[in-house]
């Protein structure tokens, strides 16, 4: 397709047509399609954007690889544990998208956990997420404490937790409490 096809000519008048200007670059054109378009065209005619090299002749230039993590969007490494689950002999056969789902879900995982987490370093006024925010994340989320129930988790402490029989017994009100009538309000 010549690039000049692109274009419909615009004259006004018969006599406009008689006297054409020689050159194609002086022609009164009007083009067909959007800008965007043209600038593609641009793009794809050079060397860097194009598939051919000189002459049309060659192989096409290889692409630059696109990671299957990028293709999912996902942060996590798919091929990494594509390569565990093969490796790990869980079963003869992985298929091609069982590493992208444990991927994806992995990383919600750990979005979950490090949300909560930095929600606990921050209400402890730290700006470092250490384990014991981790603990205090996993442990009083229903959910993630479901989870991860046998698992400890080093140097995270424990859940601050008096039972209930062990707390002081609150004084009932009597009719004889002097004291209890000048709290009530």
């Amino acid at each position: 397709m010549h690039l000049f096809s692109l274009f419909i000519r615009s004259p006004t008048n018969h006599e406009e047509i008689n006297h054409l200007p020689h050159f194609p670059s002086q022609l009164p054109l009007k083009p067909r399609l959007g800008l965007g378009f043209y600038s593609s065209l641009c793009k794809m005619s050079s060397k860097e954007g194009g598939a051919s090299t000189k002459g049309g002749r060659g192989k096409p230039k290889a692409s630059k690889s696109v990671s299957r993590s990028h293709k999912a969007g996902l942060q996590f490494p798919v091929g990494r544990i594509a390569r565990f689950l093969k490796a790990g002999k869980y079963a003869e056969r992985v298929g091609a998208g069982a590493p992208v789902y444990l991927s994806a879900v992995l990383e919600y995982l750990a979005a979950e956990v490090l949300e909560l987490a930095g929600n606990a370093a921050r209400d402890n006024k730290k700006n470092r997420i250490v384990p014991r925010h981790i603990q205090l994340a996993v442990r009083n989320d229903e959910e993630l404490s479901k989870l991860l129930g046998s698992v400890t988790i080093a140097n995270g402490g424990v859940l601050p937790n008096i039972h209930q029989t062990l707390l002081p017994k609150k004084i009932g009100k009597g009719k004889g409490d002097i004291g209890s009538a000048s709290q009530e309000f």
